[in-house]
């Protein structure tokens, strides 16, 4: 590897670098940042990247890789692929797999898979065995072994005595709980978000109140045994937001991640029974992408993770009712967030390379990325303003549920940088 960036613009939140300069790498590593022009070898790539941006490798916390036991959805070459092909150098695996992961032995298979791959692949395990809400994971092994997180990803922990019990055990460690807040009782066999629109088409509603509930018992379990660090999983509702807002500024530790498709659409998308917008939470109402944009600009709301959950063509070919949910996303992840984010919202760049790769490390305590001389190469390279069409047949996942398909996105992923290796988006 040896490439040479001209007149790029470096964007590094941290150590708050934003400048057009030029950037070599050599072997896997920043080799010089200059402004003065690099000296060019026979054997360099060169790129004019006046156009690119490049940043501090993007990682997405939340991703189901399926894989075990769902191989036919995903695998976990597949999904690498996928997120590198969408911009991200590292993704976070969700455990609601087959057999969970909820032991030592997933975790070690997770992590031969994902040897030598271009994308770092890490590890949420369970907070319960098995998912089952009931008898709490060994967590301080788990976390040994290198798992980042918790969480029952797919189920709630319904149970507030066992999610203080949670709280209780991860004190030691001060590991980071993270929930998927739905309270079962209110949602069971829904199809869609509770509004006029579930009235109009006859469905089962998810009401606002399903999440904000759990959020609500979760804020107070946290304070309650000792102000421990709680994650809220793609949060869907103008009520949770400000929930949320509430408990920081109360100074809980609590963070929170939003999908792209929460911010980007409504439930009348729901009107046309367009199965690829059938996910859990449902997308919601006008007024809580409102609320979420605003929680975004203020801080409220942490990081951007794409919930990508990729299920087969033959698990969709039912009725509405029955196809499951959940729409893929590392591969859209970054055209929606600059689109809706950056040129609509006018969020600047600087905060949006915060949402998809400071941020999230931060929560997680993983080490920050750093460019400078001599450090390896973890960079996410992107044209902020390049116009694209998404085109499921340019998909590296092997699932196509996506609600961006056709979508006109402002702001493309073109290369990531990662563990020695350059891989160019082929979006």
């Amino acid at each position: 590897m040896n490439i040479l960036f001209e007149n790029i613009r470096l964007i590094d939140p941290v150590q708050k670098i934003d400048k057009v300069l030029n950037l070599h790498i050599l072997d896997g590593k920043i080799h010089k940042i200059s402004e003065e022009a690099i000296k060019k070898t026979d054997d360099m790539q060169i790129i004019e990247a006046s156009h690119l941006v490049a940043a501090p490798g993007f990682i997405d916390m939340h991703v189901h890789l399926r894989d075990p036991g769902f191989s036919a959805k995903e695998t976990i070459a597949t999904g690498v692929a996928a997120a590198a092909n969408g911009g991200f150098t590292e993704l976070v695996c969700m455990p609601n797999t087959s057999p969970a992961i909820d032991s030592l032995p997933i975790v070690y298979y997770i992590n031969k898979k994902a040897e030598n791959l271009p994308v770092t692949v890490k590890i949420a395990a369970t907070i319960t065995k098995d998912r089952e809400g009931l008898n709490l994971s060994p967590m301080l092994e788990l976390n040994e072994a290198g798992v980042v997180y918790f969480t029952d990803d797919g189920s709630c922990v319904c149970s507030a005595e066992v999610m203080k019990r949670a709280f209780n055990f991860a004190t030691p460690n001060d590991l980071l709980l993270a929930q998927h807040c739905e309270e079962h009782s209110l949602t069971k066999n829904f199809s869609v978000n509770e509004s006029e629109t579930s009235i109009k088409l006859g469905l089962k509603g998810y009401p606002n109140i399903a999440e904000e509930i759990i959020i609500q018992r979760d804020l107070k379990l946290s304070e309650y045994t000792g102000n421990r660090r709680y994650h809220i999983q793609h949060i869907s509702t103008r009520g949770a937001v400000d929930l949320v807002r509430d408990a920081k500024n109360k100074g809980l530790r609590v963070s929170t991640e939003v999908t792209p498709h929460h911010i980007y659409f409504t439930d009348e998308k729901i009107q046309s029974y367009d199965i690829n917008f059938k996910m859990n939470p449902p997308l919601r109402q006008q007024e809580d992408i409102d609320a979420i944009i605003a929680g975004i600009k203020d801080g409220t709301i942490d990081c951007i993770a794409s919930d990508h959950a990729p299920h087969s063509q033959y698990e969709r070919d039912v009725e509405f009712e029955n196809v499951p949910n959940g729409v893929i996303g590392l591969e859209t992840t970054l055209g929606a967030v600059l689109t809706k984010l950056h040129h609509q919202e006018k969020i600047e760049l600087n905060k949006i390379i915060e949402l998809l790769a400071i941020n999230p490390r931060k929560i997680m305590k993983m080490e920050q990325v750093k460019i400078a001389e001599n450090e390896t190469a973890n960079l996410t390279i992107f044209a902020p303003n390049e116009e694209w069409i998404v085109k499921k047949e340019k998909f590296k996942s092997k699932a196509i549920n996506s609600p961006f398909i056709d979508e006109k996105f402002i702001g493309k992923p073109k290369f990531i940088i990662n563990n020695n290796k350059f891989i160019t988006s082929e979006l």
